[in-house]
């Protein structure tokens, strides 16, 4: 099983151009670092390498008190270009997310006052690695190419493993799955 240290980008160092590249442009603009103190972690596309082109950097964020992270988010990447900032309500929950590019990658800064680990869009992730590592190399291609197509990450799951309804919801049901379980749904 893929037993990644999620919380590293060393991983990207020995990955993908597309994850090597990813790594070069967070490490010299010091992306994560400027984030240190909120747990910031790199989900999404790029730790998974299923990147297409206009795939974005997506850091997840454990966040307390939003208004002092929007206004430390606000300092460390406003000058960025195309940057904005905002809050909303995501599944109850009150989100804060800034927006900007770096060089030719778009960066989406998301906290929540969620641990990273119980975010869900950490849980897709470890849940997304598991399905590739046991759906293998005809499974990423499906996932790649529907991602190719505009479906965005996790509805190309779903709807390669056939789950019904909020394909965010339903990618959550095959966290608590067995490995048996889980292939049978690649039948």
């Amino acid at each position: 099983m893929n037993y990644t240290n999620w919380h590293d980008i060393d991983y990207l160092q020995s990955g993908s151009v597309q994850q090597r590249a990813a790594y070069e442009l967070l490490s010299r603009h010091a992306v994560l670092l400027r984030l240190a103190e909120f747990d910031p972690v790199l989900v999404g596309t790029f730790p998974l390498d299923i990147t297409v082109h206009g795939s974005d950097l997506d850091i997840i964020c454990e966040v307390y008190g939003e208004e002092n992270f929007l206004k430390t988010v606000d300092e460390r990447f406003g000058q960025y270009d195309q940057y904005v900032s905002y809050r909303t309500v995501i599944g109850g929950v009150t989100s804060t997310i800034a927006r900007f590019w770096i060089e030719e990658y778009e960066v989406e800064i998301f906290g929540q006052p969620i641990p990273t680990r119980q975010q869900n869009g950490y849980r897709h992730m470890v849940i997304e690695a598991r399905l590739l590592e046991l759906g293998g190399a005809t499974f990423k291609a499906a996932i790649t190419r529907a991602k190719s197509e505009g479906l965005k990450t996790e509805p190309s799951f779903a709807n390669q493993l056939r789950l019904s309804g909020d394909p965010y919801q339903s990618l959550l049901t095959v966290e608590g799955m067995s490995d048996e379980a889980i292939r049978m749904l690649f039948k």
